[in-house]
C-alpha cells in the first residue's frame, strides 16, 4: 500500500474535504476514508463513486490530504489520476463534483464520464440523460 502525502493523483479542495470531515464526523467514522472509485456503467460509460470505508487493501493507494485519507484501487487509478474532487453547493442542490482531465465525454448529470482512449460507451450509445458534452 502506497501511502502519499504530496500528490498529483487527486486533489481535494478544501470545501470537499471540510463536507467528508463533517460527514465521518457526524456518522462517528473515526479512522475511515474516502474511497474514490471508477465503475462501468453510467450515461457515459463510466461512473464515478465514493464510499466511506476503514478496509483498506495492498495493493490500494492511499492519500492523505489535510488529514483526510483518499482510497484509490489500482483499476480506478489510471481513469481518475489527475481529478480535482470538489463539492459545490448551490440553489440547484449540492454534491460532490469530479473535474477528470481523462475524461473527453462527460454526461450532463456529471458523474458519468468516457476517456480519451475510447474506454466508455461509445457516444451514439451513451443513452441515459442525453445531456453529454465534448470537453
Amino acid at each position: 500500500m502506497a501511502d502519499i502525502v504530496q500528490n498529483d493523483i487527486i486533489t481535494v479542495t478544501p470545501l470537499a474535504l471540510t463536507k467528508v470531515r463533517s460527514l465521518m464526523e457526524e456518522k462517528q467514522l473515526e479512522g475511515y476514508g474516502l474511497r474514490v472509485f471508477v465503475a462501468g456503467g453510467g450515461c457515459s460509460g463510466f461512473q464515478y463513486g465514493m464510499a466511506f470505508e476503514n478496509n483498506i487493501q495492498e495493493s490500494d493507494t492511499v492519500l492523505t490530504q489535510d488529514g483526510v485519507k483518499v482510497i484509490v484501487d489500482p483499476v480506478s487509478y489510471e481513469y481518475i489520476i489527475g481529478a480535482t474532487i470538489d463539492f459545490v453547493d448551490n440553489l440547484m442542490g449540492g454534491g460532490f463534483r469530479i473535474d477528470n482531465p481523462n475524461a473527453v465525454s462527460t454526461c450532463g448529470c456529471g458523474s458519468s464520464f468516457r476517456t480519451k482512449d475510447g474506454k466508455g460507451a461509445p457516444e451514439e450509445a451513451a443513452g441515459g440523460c442525453g445531456t453529454c458534452s465534448t470537453h
